[in-house]
């Protein structure tokens, strides 16, 4: 089966409807992020210097010198990996995920393996079902668009000297967990298991997607074949204070306090749509949008948008197909609006 894999949840968004097709929040920018990005814009005659945002992020996940490299966002780190890996002869790529990997890696040359994981599991991640032989693997954790959150040890598993594991961690700082403390199951501060690469967005959460930041976490010797394949000056200088802004203690809090409001909003989508008949939710999302399964799952997206809402197609996905749709997680109001819409629809026998 052929899919998309350029596709991506803004072609789904035009104006006047509502967007629940893109995972990024919705939300004004705060003063302390606003106000290093607009005070930058008088520098910009300079060319951008990493050293202070680079340092900030290495502060945050407890990082060694050269083992954060910042990217214009974590789009552009598949590419850099993609082309700078171009010797390992067996990637792998586990789905359904973010299909850029995939994308990126095919766009370089490479012949790509699929690992595809399975509803009844919830798709949840085993091990085992990795092959030894894969020298190259990509995982979301928590994964678009199941929003499942595979826990960190099994994850570990896959870490071996001579392989270099790859984890989109975009939406890391989207999940929650009741006593916890920070992002349950990231492996961004984890320096001990060989080959690991963390990738990270600061897009999402804090509505930047139009700066294009982001950050690699990883060996030093690794990221350094990352840095060779990246043009000079890659990320911008707004884009640079926007990560030093968001690596700061006052960041950090704030994502947490976010994260938990995001759960309770997540939950109540949830709990409406089991309540939708023929309607089922993927896994046990712990992100900041869930994938449903429902006939004519198509069709359905269609008569949405004549009422006024974007939700993003599920069959460009690897492992997934076309009674497939992913839904972002929004203000309770705006969920129940959807929901009794989406009702109104199924029962209607569109």
């Amino acid at each position: 089966m052929s899919f998309d894999l350029d596709h991506h949840g803004d072609a789904e968004v035009e104006a006047g409807l509502i967007d629940l097709a893109v995972n990024v929040r919705h939300q004004p920018m705060p003063d302390w992020l606003s106000g290093p990005i607009m005070e930058s814009m008088a520098t910009l005659s300079a060319y951008p210097n990493a050293d202070k945002a680079t340092k900030s992020v290495q502060n945050r996940h407890q990082r060694g010198e050269g083992e954060v490299l910042l990217t214009a966002g974590a789009a552009q780190a598949f590419v850099l990996l993609a082309q700078a890996l171009r010797d390992a002869k067996n990637p792998v790529v586990v789905h359904p995920q973010f299909t850029e990997p995939e994308a990126a890696l095919r766009n370089a040359g490479h012949q790509v393996e699929r690992v595809v994981l399975s509803e009844k599991d919830g798709f949840r991640l085993d091990p085992a079902l990795i092959p030894d032989h894969a020298d190259l693997v990509f995982i979301g954790n928590p994964t678009n668009p199941t929003s499942v959150l595979h826990p960190a040890a099994d994850l570990a598993k896959l870490a071996r000297p001579g392989r270099v594991l790859v984890v989109d961690e975009a939406f890391a700082d989207t999940t929650w967990r009741s006593g916890a403390d920070g992002e349950p199951e990231s492996l961004a501060e984890r320096r001990d298991l060989p080959g690991l690469v963390v990738l990270r967005s600061l897009t999402k959460t804090w509505a930047l997607a139009g700066l294009r930041i982001g950050y690699a976490l990883g060996p030093a010797d690794l990221l350094r074949r990352l840095a060779a394949a990246q043009p000079l000056w890659a990320v911008s200088t707004p884009a640079l204070a926007a990560a030093t802004a968001c690596a700061s203690p006052v960041a950090v809090a704030a994502e947490r306090e976010i994260a938990a409001r995001l759960t309770v909003e997540r939950d109540h989508l949830v709990d409406r749509l089991r309540r939708v008949p023929s309607v089922t939710v993927a896994g046990e999302p712990a992100s900041a949008f869930i994938a449903v399964r429902l006939p004519n799952a198509d069709h359905i997206r269609a008569e949405l948008r004549k009422r006024g809402y974007a939700v993003r197609r599920g069959d460009t996905f690897p492992g997934m197909g076309p009674d497939w749709l992913r839904i972002a997680v929004r203000d309770t109001a705006t969920t129940d609006g959807f929901v009794q819409t989406l009702r109104e629809l199924i029962e209607a026998g569109n």
